[in-house]
């Protein structure tokens, strides 16, 4: 962000006042929420308390279903990387009642938009499918911690495409997310399962990866499509994308799994599932839900508040993930696991920092 230039009545000696203390900036910032406590409704906080929840329980709920369906018998990553899409008509539920009860009016839809919105199906698409291959041969807790890594990649995209900033404390976290995810990978030996080998381990490792960087993709190319097409980013017309992006990935999803027969194929998935038939379709129905749960929750905290609480919600969820992975489905947690979940979450510490608002922290000197 640019710095505000000189007025009249300012010195030189108050542009060029010592960077404040630790203390001073924690200080400035609980001062800065209480003010933005005060300037808002009731309403607005319950509404973005709720957005909260749906990003820290939906989004690990999916998770570990996803994960749930492979270790209780499940082979088709196709039908996994549908339920992340299949759901895509559940922000319409929100969406149509704006149009007949708010001033909100559809977006124009021109040929440009319809192409970037087809373009980021696709990418979605095949974001999910890499995703899937990682919950087909990882733990969840490892998974979940390899995916943090889709922070580095939005920022190094969001830097190229976007010409987001960049600063010292947002190269720490890079390098720190980094060393987190090698920790994981020297130990590997002590959380892979018993029949997972070690070429499948290594795919689900380089899947996660390569589905985080492709996630960093797709948020700088949706940023563009806001900079560039769309005038304003305005609730509803988040909504929009988020519903048009949705159906065209349930639609290159759904192809994938009609030529590749799965469809035909899970009935009888269903019969040998563990916990049976009604367990099967259960992880199925609720995995379709959560996930888009989390995908609204995310999209109203990003709304309603900024990509800071963004990111921390984000870096409380791997924890939590990690934590309810190793509680509700005994996944291994090795001394390694735990210090690499340590090093990630300072990583985000550090990106929420470099995040800062540059009228508290100078964007020249921040460094975590």
């Amino acid at each position: 962000m640019h710095q505000p230039l000189l007025s009249l009545g300012e010195t030189m000696e108050e542009v060029e006042a010592p960077p404040k203390s630790v203390h001073d900036k924690i200080t400035d910032y609980k001062n800065m929420v209480v003010d933005a406590y005060k300037n808002k409704p009731v309403s607005y906080w319950i509404l973005l308390l709720l957005s909260s929840a749906g990003m820290l329980i939906a989004f690990p709920a999916s998770s570990l279903l996803s994960r749930l369906y492979f270790s209780n018998g499940g082979k088709s990553k196709w039908i996994i990387s549908w339920v992340s899409v299949a759901g895509w008509p559940i922000p319409l539920f929100i969406l149509l009642p704006m149009y007949f009860f708010t001033k909100a009016s559809p977006t124009p839809l021109t040929l440009k938009l319809a192409l970037s919105y087809i373009g980021l199906g696709f990418l979605s698409a095949a974001d999910n499918l890499m995703y899937a291959y990682a919950y087909a041969y990882l733990p969840a807790s490892t998974a979940s911690l390899l995916a943090s890594t889709v922070l580095i990649f939005s920022a190094i995209f969001g830097y190229f495409i976007v010409n987001n900033k960049i600063n010292l404390s947002t190269i720490n976290s890079i390098v720190v997310i980094t060393a987190a995810m090698i920790i994981i990978a020297l130990d590997s030996d002590s959380d892979r399962f018993s029949y997972i080998t070690d070429t499948q381990y290594a795919l689900g490792f380089m899947w996660d990866i390569l589905g985080s960087a492709l996630h960093g993709l797709i948020f700088a190319l949706s940023e563009l499509v806001f900079i560039k097409l769309l005038e304003g980013r305005s609730f509803h017309v988040v909504l929009e994308q988020q519903v048009a992006v949705s159906f065209f990935a349930f639609v290159f999803t759904t192809i994938g799994v009609i030529v590749n027969g799965d469809f035909h194929g899970m009935s009888a998935e269903a019969k040998s599932f563990i916990g049976g038939e009604s367990t099967y379709y259960m992880v199925i129905i609720w995995g379709v839900i959560t996930f888009q749960l989390g995908v609204l929750g995310s999209t109203a905290v990003l709304y309603l508040s900024s990509t800071v609480l963004a990111g921390v919600l984000n870096s409380i969820r791997v924890p939590l993930t990690s934590i309810a992975a190793v509680i509700l489905m005994n996944d291994p947690m090795s001394g390694f696991k735990i210090l690499s979940l340590f090093v990630t979450f300072w990583g985000f510490a550090c990106y929420i920092y470099a995040s800062y608002p540059v009228s508290h922290v100078s964007s020249s000197s921040s460094s975590c």
